[in-house]
């Protein structure tokens, strides 16, 4: 199947938005997980309970929640804009942003369970012997945790290309600056004989889905033996 210049197009979009949305979380995703794999304090349940939160809000409200904070004349944004020139509205980065807290959940979980697996009694091992939590977290923890981490990466991302109801409420569906892959269906279905053209891009969101579902199977296969081994 050959692609259009516009599918060409709406398809290179949608891989820069999803990208640049893992690029930007892949760090805190990581420290959070961490922090809820091997923390106790207090208000750890409503911590964890607030990041999971986008798993079971409607996108919708996500997106109206980001309008309100990091839109143009939002509480965080407008101050953004005002002494930085960083906007999110109405352009890809603010794509990135919407994809990005929808997608979160789902990296944080795959990597917290994949510290979680590893043994505690090496790392316990490692700062008796003088190494500073810090340095056991980046030479032992960390490097034990990358199939869970890439697991996390691929899941999110996937779920960053299905992305729709926060990006089309936060920063509308332009084309060629925040109309990917769903939001484009979306606009041929509005449009008179435009089914095909929606069942083509359609089949392209279906071809990425299984791809990332396959290589989030095959990396959770290698995380477990890994651990076994």
């Amino acid at each position: 199947m050959l692609l259009s210049e516009f599918e060409w197009q709406t398809l290179l979009l949608s891989l820069k938005i999803a990208t640049s949305a893992i690029g930007f979380s892949l760090p805190i995703g990581i420290l959070t997980a961490w922090v809820l794999a091997r923390c106790q304090f207090f208000g750890k349940s409503l911590f964890d309970s607030i990041i999971h939160l986008p798993l079971v809000l409607p996108p919708v409200v996500l997106g109206y929640l980001l309008l309100i904070t990091m839109g143009r004349h939002g509480v965080i944004g407008e101050w953004l804009n005002n002494n930085f020139n960083i906007s999110f509205s109405f352009n890809w980065q603010g794509a990135a942003l919407a994809s990005a807290v929808v997608a979160f959940p789902l990296m944080v979980r795959s990597i917290r369970l994949a510290i979680e697996s590893i043994d505690i009694r090496l790392e316990n091992v490692a700062r008796t012997l003088g190494a500073h939590k810090w340095r056991v977290f980046i030479t032992i923890t960390l490097p034990l945790a990358v199939p869970g981490i890439l697991m996390g990466m691929v899941l999110s991302f996937a779920r960053c290309l299905g992305e729709f109801g926060a990006t089309i409420t936060f920063v509308s569906n332009i084309q060629g600056e925040t109309r990917t892959l769903p939001l484009a269906m979306y606009t041929f279905l509005q449009i008179p004989n435009g089914e095909h053209s929606a069942l083509r891009l359609c089949i392209i969101s279906v071809v990425l889905s299984l791809i990332a579902l396959f290589l989030s199977e095959w990396l959770n296969r290698w995380h477990k033996n890994k651990i076994a081994g």
